[in-house]
């Protein structure tokens, strides 16, 4: 595995662990060059998912892009990036668990939603502003008062 601090090919682990569900492996690392530390995660290499994108062009699924979606909208909130982690990589498997060859993005953006409501409102918030592309300030009160509503109930 190649340092990405200084490039040299040769690096150690140092440290392995299971995620929690056994989708991943984690693995920490130390450049034997710059004594830099970095994480590595091994995954098993699935069937090609494809994303049937609002316009049906069509793309392969990056799980690097609910990761970064999810990390904005996370942004200065109290959550982990192990939570976030996690979320991603619990809907990459329920995804993956489907055995389906395509999904659409508006089911992606569902499942994130779903997950981000539980996680913390102010991030499923902002999440779902730019998910549904709220156009004034009612539609985004609406959205507001489902999540009080939940909570009530």
């Amino acid at each position: 595995m190649r340092c990405p601090f200084c490039g040299n090919e040769d690096t150690k682990v140092i440290d392995t662990r299971s995620m929690e569900d056994n989708s991943a492996i984690r693995r920490r690392r130390l450049c034997e060059k710059c004594n830099e530390r970095f994480t590595t995660y091994e995954r098993v290499d699935t069937i090609p998912l494809t994303v049937i994108k609002a316009d049906n062009t069509r793309e392969s699924f990056d799980r690097n892009k609910i990761l970064k979606g999810v990390m904005m909208s996370c942004n200065k909130r109290s959550v982990s990036v192990d939570q976030i982690e996690q979320l991603v990589t619990d809907i990459e498997t329920q995804v993956i668990n489907t055995m389906r060859k395509e999904i659409s993005s508006k089911e992606l953006g569902e499942m994130v939603m779903e997950r981000l409501k539980d996680l913390d409102d102010v991030a499923y918030v902002r999440f779902a502003s730019v998910y549904r592309k709220f156009k004034d300030i009612d539609s985004f009160m609406k959205e507001l008062s489902k999540i009080l509503d939940d909570r009530k109930n």
